[in-house]
């Protein structure tokens, strides 16, 4: 079994000072011993934050965390099986009247498209997708 670590996790980590050893430890003390991973579309949001670094320092400090984690997490890419989940969920979402931020739902899809559930510190987005399995860190 496996999970996928939303963005929020790794960014609250390394804003913390965490080192990505810390953050791996929190996950196993929170979900047991599973194989924690990042979905692509949550690899791209890391990499936006990099970019939108305020400082040289930030910038650095930002890549050599990701870095670090992506020596250590499985990438799960996004799929045509998991866009026309997310297709479905967001059409039949949508026409109930509930907007899902598109990068939670397809970080959301991709949970649900592998089996796995979501580990996430905001709950809000992820629980307007039905059938994803959640877990807050």
């Amino acid at each position: 079994m496996g999970l996928i670590l939303d963005s929020s996790v790794v960014i609250a980590a390394e804003r913390r000072g965490d080192t990505v050893e810390k953050l791996i430890e929190q996950v196993i003390s929170v979900t047991g011993d599973q194989d924690a991973a990042l979905s692509s579309v949550g690899l791209t949001e890391l990499v936006h934050g990099v970019y939108r670094a305020q400082t040289p320092a930030m910038r650095l400090r930002r890549q050599s965390f990701i870095d670090e984690l992506l020596s250590d997490l499985t990438i799960y890419p996004y799929t045509k099986a998991t866009a026309l989940l997310a297709g479905k969920i967001d059409g039949e979402q949508q026409a109930q009247g509930v907007t899902i931020p598109f990068g939670d739902l397809l970080v959301g899809a991709t949970a649900l498209e592998l089996g796995f559930p979501v580990l996430t510190v905001n709950l809000r987005h992820f629980r307007l997708i039905p059938g994803l399995k959640i877990v807050q860190l």
